[in-house]
């Protein structure tokens, strides 16, 4: 079992930053791979980055490309999002997400464990 506690949210403008960060409790954090998630007010939960159990490999959404940035640091049990150039459509609840996979998956499906959610809300 493994229990995931984001941290980070807040409102920012147009064009500012925020880091997210997701501590896992357990003893097997380097053995998920990672991912962030993001839901919108009245739209479904989308995918926005993942990375590999080691850290070596990471994915990103088209529409995050560029912008954010996932990390982990398996010696603390934390993954981070930092996201840049934050725009309106950047608003939403972001969730991350630990799936026992062999590699980066961008499907909710294959993880298996989800925080609570932290609010992210972009003024324009």
């Amino acid at each position: 079992q493994v229990q995931l506690v984001e941290s980070g949210g807040g409102l920012v403008q147009t064009g500012g930053s925020l880091t997210l960060s997701c501590a896992a409790s357990g003893r097997t954090f380097s053995s998920y791979v990672m991912g962030w998630f993001r839901q919108a007010p009245g739209k479904e939960r989308e995918f926005a980055a993942a990375i590999s159990r080691s850290g070596d490999m990471t994915y990103y959404a088209d529409s995050v490309k560029g912008r954010f940035t996932i990390s982990r640091d398996n010696a603390k049990n934390t993954v981070y999002l930092q996201m840049n150039s934050l725009k309106p459509e950047d608003t939403a609840v972001y969730f991350c997400a630990a799936g026992r996979r062999r590699f980066i998956t961008t499907r909710r499906e294959d993880y298996d464990y989800w925080g609570q959610g932290t609010q992210v809300t972009v003024s324009s």
